[in-house]
C-alpha cells in the first residue's frame, strides 16, 4: 500500500508560478547558488553535461553555464518559463525525471526537494540519470526552518480556536538524509547544515516573503485561511518571543546540503578488516600491550 501524499504538488506549482509572475523573492536561492559555487570549487574537474532539476528559478542553471564548470546545461523547470540563452529547458516533475539513464555528469537541485512526496524515490531517479562517477549536489530546507513561526501559529490557534492544524510544512532532518543517499545508491555521501537568520520589522514581512517564494502552506491536509484574530495573536506572540534588542524579529531558515557520487571503480573504498600493512602502535611510537584474558 502506498503512503498518503503529504504535499499538494499541483498547488505548489500554482503558487510558484504566481510568485514568479508577481516578483520572486530570490534571497534564499541566491545564497544557495553562492554556496554551490564554493562547494563545486573543491571538485577539480569539469562536467560535460549538467542538470539543474527543479530549482525554483534558473539561477543555478545560469551559474553553471557562465562559470565554465559544465559543458551543456539542461534545466528541468518546475513551471513554464522563458527560454534562457545557452540552456536546454524542459518543464516537468522532479519526482518523474524525463531523462534516460546515465545522461548527466552532474545534477544539482536547490531549494526544491523539501516538497517531494517521495524523496527517496526522487534521489533514486537522480542517481539513475547520472553516469558512473557522476556527482549530485542538493540543498533543501531543513527541520529548524521557520521554527519561530511554527511555534507562534500553534499557540495562537490553540488559544483562539481551541485546536491546532498544520500550518507550516514538516521539513527533513539532516540525520536522516545521509541514510537516504545511501539507500538511493550513492557512494561517499556527505550532509551538512547551514543556518541562516533573516530579520524582519514584523511577522507580516516574513509572510509576504514566503508568499513571494511560493512557500505558503501546501499540505494536502491543510485547513482554511487563518482567522484574523488568530493571525493577530500570532503576530503579537512573535514580537514577544523572538524580537532582538532593536525590535526586529528573527526567522530561521535551515539549509541542508547533501552530496553523493554514483559508484565507480576509481573511487576510494574502505579497506577490508584485518588488511592493514602497518601496526598502529608503530605509527604512534608506543608499545602494544595485550589485555590479560
Amino acid at each position: 500500500m502506498s503512503s498518503p501524499l503529504l504535499f499538494d504538488s499541483a498547488l505548489i506549482r500554482q503558487r510558484l508560478a504566481r510568485a514568479r509572475r508577481t516578483g520572486f523573492a530570490d534571497f534564499l536561492v541566491a545564497r544557495a547558488v553562492d554556496d554551490l559555487s564554493d562547494r563545486l570549487g573543491a571538485v577539480l574537474r569539469k562536467f560535460p553535461r549538467a542538470l539543474d532539476f527543479a530549482t525554483p528559478v534558473p539561477a543555478a542553471a545560469t551559474w553553471l553555464r557562465l562559470s565554465g564548470r559544465a559543458g551543456a546545461v539542461t534545466r528541468l523547470a518546475p513551471v513554464p518559463e522563458p527560454a534562457s540563452p545557452g540552456l536546454a529547458v524542459a518543464v516537468g516533475d522532479p519526482e518523474a525525471l524525463p531523462f534516460a539513464d546515465r545522461s548527466f555528469d552532474l545534477a544539482v537541485s536547490l531549494l526544491a526537494l523539501q516538497h517531494a512526496n517521495d524523496l527517496p524515490g526522487a534521489l533514486v531517479q537522480v542517481r539513475r540519470a547520472l553516469k558512473p562517477d557522476g556527482l549530485f549536489v542538493g540543498c533543501l530546507l531543513g527541520g529548524r526552518t521557520l521554527t519561530e513561526l511554527r511555534q507562534v501559529l500553534t499557540q495562537a490557534e490553540s488559544e483562539v480556536e481551541g485546536g491546532v492544524s498544520p500550518r507550516v510544512a514538516p521539513f527533513a532532518e539532516v540525520r536522516d538524509l545521509g541514510g537516504l543517499l545511501q539507500r538511493a545508491g550513492f557512494a561517499l555521501p556527505v550532509t551538512d547544515v547551514e543556518t541562516l537568520t533573516v530579520r524582519y520589522g514584523d511577522p507580516f514581512g516574513l509572510m509576504r516573503d514566503l508568499r513571494a517564494m511560493g512557500l505558503t502552506n501546501a499540505l494536502r491536509e491543510r485547513r482554511g485561511t487563518l482567522r484574523r484574530e488568530t493571525l493577530m495573536r500570532a503576530a503579537s506572540l512573535y514580537a514577544e518571543r523572538f524580537a532582538d534588542p532593536d525590535g526586529r524579529l528573527r526567522a530561521t531558515f535551515e539549509l541542508i546540503w547533501l552530496s553523493g557520487w554514483v559508484p565507480h571503480e576509481s573511487q576510494q573504498k574502505p579497506l577490508r578488516p584485518g588488511s592493514a600493512q602497518a601496526r598502529l602502535a608503530d605509527a604512534l611510537g608506543t608499545v602494544e600491550r595485550k589485555e590479560p584474558s
